[in-house]
């Protein structure tokens, strides 16, 4: 991903000034328009209502009616003009030529400006022309005498750069309250950057996408499937592994993202987590009949629950993990007690020798051959498995190590298994029962432990019995519980797999104890022998 050129502070304040300038342009633009056309029609007014004024005067209808020269039009004309702070006041008859003028010598000569000729045919208006004291905005207003007769007019000036100086003054304001308001926003953009970046804790954009795109990665590539909900329990997240289960448990249809997670989901628990705030671990959950191994966690942020999310995987798959972990460490057991028991023998044989009993060195070796050449016999002609086979020896030689007389009695040949997996079952379900029958011959003086193996019409039938203390404190539903035991914590896990590889097979599993007196394990599972090639 590339690294972004600006910050984001710098791109919030960038944008929002843009944003600002632009719309304060435009605004500039459509009110400067609108307050000249105001400034220009209240001048219009202005002079309109003066040139009224003036034609309503008595001292003005009675001097144009009056054929002599008076002064006092135009002293009254100069106080209208000063009073009003217009540009001029200038009174006609109807010859138009001036009554009164701002300057005197131009009294008693032709108006000048060409547009005086409608007002002199009795007309009110307004317009903009070119006189003797520059282009102004002119009011014309006829000046009717008491019998109706028009005896002259008048026309009031405004000068068109008082009106310019009007609209400068006024977009000069409209120019400071723009300026102001991109201060304004700049200060807002840049407190707005500091408060998201806080929010976002001190990440740039660039950063938070490359840890989502790297967080959608990871959660995408674990096997475990994740599904996260919200705090209104709405789907937030569902992982690759999670569809590729819920599509073989039967879930398939549209997106669950957003969905209720009860909806998409029954039974999920995920609600009952958002409500308690309190984790979920290695809980089994039934989706269409496909069971899963689920853990559920609540997600918390300044204490407050904000979502939960909840990471399973499918139980057929643990199971098999286990499984094979179980057996790996029952193969090496064996052969650790074969390696033991041949050192002791060792030792025996090393004594002999330093004795120089070279007689018994050979009567001893003789002895060891037979034995085991005997044992091997009949594990290799009655197991057709050589590794069933194999574990069986090393058991034998863990039972010797502790002094314990285990007897393996196979009533038919058993014939290896036409699928791998199922001997792995095997090795789990003989290894933990004899384990099991082991530990309870713990300070017991009789110590006898019996296997008897039949495979009759395609069942392999595993009898286990032994002489030990028996199921005493555990009723015997609940031993095959996952974490109860007898023997202490952190056990109870044995009888657990025995079970799970005795339900995996399709098979029965059935207990009889005294206390006592000893525990009797009967297994029964459906077995498929390997067809053996001619």
């Amino acid at each position: 991903m590339n690294k972004a050129r600006f910050k984001l502070s710098t791109m919030i304040i960038f944008y929002v000034l843009l944003v600002v300038l632009f719309s304060l342009l435009i605004t500039d633009l459509l009110i400067t328009e609108s307050t000249s056309n105001n400034i220009r029609e209240q001048l219009e007014e202005k002079a309109l209502i003066v040139s009224r004024m003036v034609a309503e005067s008595e001292i003005v209808q009675d001097e144009l009616q009056s054929s002599s020269e008076n002064q006092n039009v135009q002293d009254y004309a100069m106080r209208i003009q000063e009073a009003s702070d217009v540009m001029f006041v200038v009174i006609m008859n109807m010859e138009g030529v001036r009554q009164s003028h701002p300057n005197p010598e131009l009294i008693g000569k032709q108006f000048v400006g060409g547009d005086e000729a409608r007002v002199l045919n009795g007309e009110e208006y307004i317009s903009v022309s070119e006189g003797t004291l520059g282009q102004s905005v002119r009011a014309f207003t006829p000046i009717i005498a008491d019998n109706g007769e028009q005896v002259g007019a008048v026309s009031i000036g405004i000068s068109l750069d008082a009106l310019e100086a009007s609209q400068q003054s006024s977009h000069r304001n409209i120019l400071i309250g723009s300026l102001v308001g991109a201060l304004v926003g700049v200060i807002g953009a840049y407190l707005l950057a500091r408060y998201i970046k806080k929010n976002m804790f001190g990440l740039e954009p660039v950063a938070i996408a490359r840890i989502h795109e790297e967080r959608n990665r990871m959660l995408h590539s674990v096997r475990e499937g994740i599904i996260a909900v919200d705090a209104d329990a709405k789907i937030t997240l569902v992982n690759k592994s999670a569809r590729d289960i819920f599509k073989k448990a039967g879930l398939e249809g549209e997106d669950p993202i957003g969905l209720e997670v009860s909806e998409y989901l029954p039974h999920s628990m995920l609600q009952r987590v958002l409500h308690t705030g309190e984790a979920e671990t290695d809980e089994e959950q039934i989706i269409n009949g496909s069971s899963i191994i689920v853990n559920r966690v609540p997600l918390v942020v300044n204490d407050e629950v904000v979502g939960a999310i909840s990471t399973f995987r499918d139980k057929t798959e643990v199971n098999q993990l286990a499984e094979q972990l179980t057996g790996v460490r029952l193969y090496a057991e064996s052969l650790r007690a074969q390696s033991h028991e041949f050192k002791n023998k060792l030792h025996v044989l090393l004594g002999m020798a330093e004795l120089e009993s070279f007689d018994e060195v050979k009567s001893y070796i003789k002895r060891l051959v037979n034995h085991q050449i005997h044992e091997a016999d009949i594990m290799t002609n009655k197991m057709k498995d050589p590794v069933l086979a194999g574990f069986m020896i090393g058991k034998l030689s863990y039972a010797r190590e502790q002094n314990i007389r285990l007897s393996v009695n196979c009533e038919t040949v058993i014939p290896a298994a036409s699928d791998e997996s199922v001997t792995h079952e095997l090795v789990t379900i003989i290894g933990n029962l004899l384990d099991n029958a082991i530990e309870s011959l713990e300070g017991k003086e009789e110590k006898r432990i019996s296997l008897v193996l039949s495979y009759v019409d395609e069942l392999l039938e595993i009898d286990v019995s032994d002489t030990g203390s028996g199921i005493q404190e555990v009723p015997q539903q609940e031993i095959f519980q996952k974490g109860v035991s007898t023997k202490g914590n952190d056990r109870g896990y044995g009888l657990y797999l025995v079970k799970s590889s005795v339900e995996s097979l399709g098979g029965s599993l059935e207990i009889e104890s005294e206390a006592n007196k000893g525990t009797d394990f009967s297994v029964i599972i459906p077995y498929e022998a390997e067809v053996e090639q001619a």
